[in-house]
């Protein structure tokens, strides 16, 4: 009789850093799929049904927020753990109420992941940061939680926004500051 292998997805648009997860997991004994944009993710959440799943924040232009809902529609018992370079509050507690059990800042390791997965229930805090988030830093996250809220619809975050549409596209391309 084979034990079957726990499967987990890991969806993240830098494909080193998830190919390096993926070695460190199939060396713990996991049956490792990966995903580098949102459609190969929704593809492979529907043939590969994940028990585990590591979603970044930032897949190129969308948001893996909407990937929590994604894997949770396809089966609710899926442990997700979100991570980010780009920790905040208002996207952790957005993280949690979407499903994801754990919210952690990259670079997080294999061991990191392992532990944030052990947790039996959902953990919102993420550490504060000393120095208060700039201007430009709040702007981006107001931006993206309105582009959540309006399902990723662009156009109508822009009408939400009273903005155009080219403006918040621009606006959504760019990388945050850090601070």
């Amino acid at each position: 009789m084979t034990e079957s292998k726990v499967r987990m997805l890991i969806i993240d648009d830098d494909e080193v850093y998830c190919d390096v997860l993926k070695s460190a997991f199939k060396k713990r004994g996991f049956d490792v799929k990966t995903a580098s944009n949102e459609e190969q993710a929704v593809q492979q959440i529907g043939s590969f049904d994940p028990e585990l799943a590591v979603v970044d924040l930032r897949l190129e232009q969308s948001s893996g927020l909407h990937l929590i809902k994604c894997l949770k529609d396809n089966d609710e018992s899926t442990k997700v753990v979100m991570l980010t370079g780009y920790a905040s509050i208002a996207t952790a507690v957005e993280a949690v109420k979407l499903g994801a059990i754990q919210y952690i800042t990259k670079p997080a390791n294999a061991d990191e992941i392992l532990a944030a997965f052990s947790m039996d229930k959902a953990n919102s805090e993420v550490a504060l940061s000393e120095h208060p988030l700039s201007v430009k830093r709040l702007e981006w996250e107001y931006l993206q939680k309105t582009l959540m809220e309006c399902s990723g619809n662009v156009s109508e975050a822009a009408r939400q926004l009273n903005m155009h549409r080219r403006t918040l596209q621009r606006k959504l391309a760019k990388r945050p500051v850090r601070q």
